[in-house]
């Protein structure tokens, strides 16, 4: 009989969490696993992408939920005051101002559980998938019926700044919880130290044969362009740190430099980057491609990859760069050691536009080093499919 595995995630955007989520459900046997992917939002890009034989459902009750956790609480209160709900008035502010004043929001969410109702089906493994999402992490902890939980911490949570309270009472419930770096593990058992014996490391599945097909496709990608391509991939955000990218071009273009840097992926900093852009002269050459479900041609078809972020769990266009072979420069976020040897298969540098404006300079200049980053990364085995036995071992 198969296993009924249930997966959530808010949507299926096109982001890392989600494209980690597609690489693992694609390795999964249809023939041993009844694989459900529960979406707070059935919307994103990569919806198209997963396996037909997958079920993907969105969760009906979210609509009503998220105004409550999105909005202020003035406008829960007005709401509840336009509907004559003196009741829920009354248990929304006990709760809100309570888990304020006691910095617990899981008082704050057994309020906000007590409106879901429960999963109807029952799961062999529940996983909340884009953890630490406290709706998500608090729904299957709570709703769902399944024989085994397991949570999933994408993101180094030092930098996330989760509730401490709530997740102390969140993780308990689960019997696993995986985390995609040793350093991101770390940083888990130190601010949450209940999860030491139950959590463990499980890289994200990465299939280096399937990124180089799907690089294959033809894009017309700036042909005209004779100079050096660098690429970068990643949502637009300060925490991806793109506007470190768009100074360190301005220095290279004063070097006198024929470079120009692209951008793929979409975000809530696109005004900030643009008026950057332009403020830095740079409208030519500093371009913002949008968000694809296939940046792998890209990355192919640029000379240099240059990840930018301030910080990350583990970052998956990091190790699909390292794939196509590309020579890298990398900011050192938790995870990047694990990724890259330092001037071996890829430089390593602090994230400020002059220590990654330097390490692009040093590899324009040197061919050298330009040539023994390539070399390195062809001779490294990448694959990171071995990492599903682990995960199957679990489930």
């Amino acid at each position: 009989m198969k296993k009924k595995i249930l997966f959530m995630v808010s949507s299926m955007n096109i982001g890392g969490v989600e494209k980690s989520l597609l690489s693992l459900l694609s390795v999964m046997p249809k023939e041993k696993y009844d694989i459900t992917v529960l979406t707070l939002e059935k919307k994103g890009g990569f919806l198209d992408y997963i396996p037909s034989y997958i079920k993907v459902e969105e969760a009906a009750w979210f609509k009503e939920i998220k105004p409550i956790i999105m909005e202020s609480p003035q406008k829960t209160i007005k709401k509840y005051l336009k509907e004559n709900k003196v009741f829920k008035i009354l248990t929304f502010i006990y709760s809100y101002y309570k888990s304020k004043n006691t910095d617990n929001r899981y008082i704050y969410y057994k309020n906000i559980l007590k409106s879901i109702p429960e999963n109807e089906d029952e799961y062999d493994v529940a996983i909340a998938y884009a953890g630490p999402t406290e709706i998500i992490d608090a729904y299957i902890t709570h709703k769902v019926k399944a024989k085994k939980k397991i949570g999933w911490v994408h993101f180094d949570i030092s930098k996330h700044k989760i509730n401490e309270k709530l997740y102390e009472n969140l993780y308990k419930k689960f019997d696993n919880i995986f985390t995609v770096s040793n350093e991101a593990n770390k940083k888990l058992n130190e601010i949450i130290p209940s999860t030491v014996n139950k959590s463990e490391v499980l890289l994200n599945i990465i299939s280096k044969e399937l990124i180089n097909e799907m690089a294959k496709e033809d894009i017309n990608f700036d042909n005209e362009f004779d100079g050096v391509k660098i690429v970068t991939v990643g949502r637009l955000s300060k925490e991806k740190g793109q506007d470190l990218a768009i100074k360190a071009l301005a220095n290279l273009k004063k070097d006198g430099y024929k470079v120009r840097w692209y951008c793929v992926g979409e975000g809530n900093s696109r005004e900030e980057y643009e008026s950057l852009i332009k403020d830095n002269k740079l409208e030519e050459d500093f371009i913002l491609l949008g968000a694809t479900p296939n940046p792998y041609p890209y990355i192919k078809n640029s000379d240099i990859y240059v990840q930018t972020s301030r910080h990350e769990g583990y970052c998956l266009t990091l190790a699909e760069a390292k794939c196509l072979c590309k020579p890298i420069v990398t900011t050192n976020f938790n995870g990047a050691y694990e990724q890259l040897d330092n001037n071996i298969n890829g430089i390593i540098v602090e994230y400020n536009e002059y220590e990654i404006y330097n390490a692009v300079k040093k590899i324009l200049s040197n061919n050298n080093l330009k040539n023994k980053l390539i070399k390195n990364l062809i001779d490294k085995d990448i694959n990171t499919i071995s990492e599903i036995n682990k995960f199957y071992s679990e489930i």
